[in-house]
């Protein structure tokens, strides 16, 4: 079956509308929220069901063409982008809440459902979808199920796979499947467990039930304000060793905390050379206890101010200059690479120097905002793409901060993924027998390496 050929068997399966064929249509599909282009999709699907899904899946085998899905493409690791051609499956028109269940505190979702539209229709229930990804505005569950992402508050509540019981899947062959299930401890593989995270190489993601939390009694939002970053790391070592396991522990900066306020007017220091965001969730009356005990860590490591949102109003402005970060950067650079590595977090202190010397070096300047409580980097390179000297000082960099971090104990990504970005810096932290053994995995799911190839595991 040639191209034209399939073009018309996916029309008749979606309908017109839902199929993209035109060059000019389909190169916005060409990249996902990381500067790096993969190559044009031959021809890009909007299916409106599984069913539509696995059709599509199936007209595609027919053709000998590959599958790459794609939700919101809001994804930093190229993960939803081609690398030759091929059929993009876009998820985002299966956006239905199938219900919710406040009792058993579960919630069924297509895969296109908006991490904040289901936090919205949980909340009446005083519920929550517990990862927040700084996309959540525009992120959907089904991409969050591929790279297992996490966000501020995985540090108390754990990432994606913490939170997904089963899913639909279609495979290779178009065939539909279910994995996992509502019970918690079900007989056999955790196919599951293998599932989430791997980023469409395995299986399309098609639904999911899902787990909720109960929305905190009340919550104390702290604002640490330190003169460096090193002090700030080591608070961070004192806070999680103390004991005390805060709902998300955030670091922002200097150069950050210029750009961000200058553009959300969070109410952060311009001239603080870092500051932890720290917020404690639970019972309301031993809140003010963690509260204390935050503060006093904090100010054992040279906090100069320890400020206390006052009003939800206050909490919620100081949580929107972190969620919109990222963005604020794109005012005072055209690129921005975000890179995502992990250390051990009593390393923190020793990787920010590393990070800074390499910003040194290279005549990069780096912008750093992360969860600081798991170890979990965000170090923001910024850059003009337009300039071939930049974007390879930029390459340079972001690799030293990966290898920085693999010599301090960590890994290569903490929460984005490996996609194309990452595929051969896979060799640098797994042999060839494990490099193997993922391959293997991979065959007993895909045997013709149809779905989203070129990803994860160097070829």
């Amino acid at each position: 079956m040639g191209r034209d050929g399939l073009v018309r068997r996916l029309r008749e399966i979606v309908g017109d509308r839902y199929v993209l064929a035109d060059p000019a249509d389909v190169v916005v599909y060409e990249a996902d929220a990381l500067p790096l282009t993969g190559a044009l999709p031959d021809v890009v699907v909007l299916p409106g069901s599984a069913e539509e899904v696995a059709a599509v899946v199936r007209a595609a085998a027919d053709g000998g063409v590959p599958v790459i899905p794609r939700g919101a493409g809001t994804g930093l690791a190229g993960g939803a982008v081609p690398e030759g051609g091929g059929v993009l499956v876009v998820l985002t028109r299966l956006d239905r809440i199938l219900s919710i269940d406040p009792r058993a505190r579960l919630a069924d979702v297509e895969a296109g459902v908006v991490n904040a539209d289901l936090n919205a229709a949980a909340r009446p229930y005083g519920l929550t979808f517990a990862p927040d990804p700084g996309s959540q505005a525009a992120s959907t569950v089904g991409g969050n199920i591929a790279t297992n992402a996490g966000g501020p508050h995985c540090l108390a509540y754990g990432v994606t796979t913490h939170h997904v019981l089963a899913a639909q899947v279609v495979l290779a062959d178009g065939s539909v499947v279910w994995v996992g299930g509502a019970a918690s401890d079900a007989p056999g593989y955790d196919l599951r467990g293998v599932l989430v995270g791997s980023e469409g190489t395995l299986g399309i993601v098609t639904r999911a039930l899902v787990r909720l939390v109960r929305l905190p009694e009340g919550a104390r939002t702290l604002l640490a304000i330190f003169d460096g970053v090193e002090p700030a790391s080591r608070a961070v070592s004192d806070i999680i060793a103390s004991g005390v396991v805060p709902a998300a522990l955030e670091m922002l900066d200097a150069l950050t905390l210029r750009i961000v306020e200058d553009f959300v007017h969070a109410g952060y220091p311009a001239d603080a050379g870092a500051v932890l965001l720290v917020e404690v969730e639970g019972v309301a009356d031993v809140l003010d206890r963690l509260a204390d005990r935050i503060r006093a860590l904090c100010a054992r490591h040279g906090a100069r101010q320890i400020r206390t949102a006052a009003t939800e109003e206050e909490r919620a402005l100081l949580w929107k200059g972190r969620k919109e970060a990222f963005g604020a950067l794109g005012r005072v650079r055209r690129g921005v690479y975000l890179a995502d590595v992990t250390v051990p977090r009593h390393r923190l202190p020793e990787m920010m120097r590393r990070v800074a010397e390499i910003a040194a070096r290279t005549g990069v300047p780096i912008a750093n905002f992360f969860h600081a409580g798991d170890g979990n980097l965000h170090p923001n390179l910024l850059y003009d793409p337009r300039d071939p000297a930049a974007a390879a000082a930029v390459a340079r960099a972001g690799e030293e901060i990966v290898r920085a971090g693999l010599e301090l104990g960590g890994t290569i990504t903490g929460e984005h993924g490996v996609g194309l970005d990452k595929r051969e810096q896979m060799r640098w932290m797994f042999t060839d027998a494990d490099l193997e053994a993922m391959r293997r995995l991979r065959r007993a799911w895909d045997p013709h390496g149809r779905l989203n190839p070129g990803k994860v595991v160097p070829q």
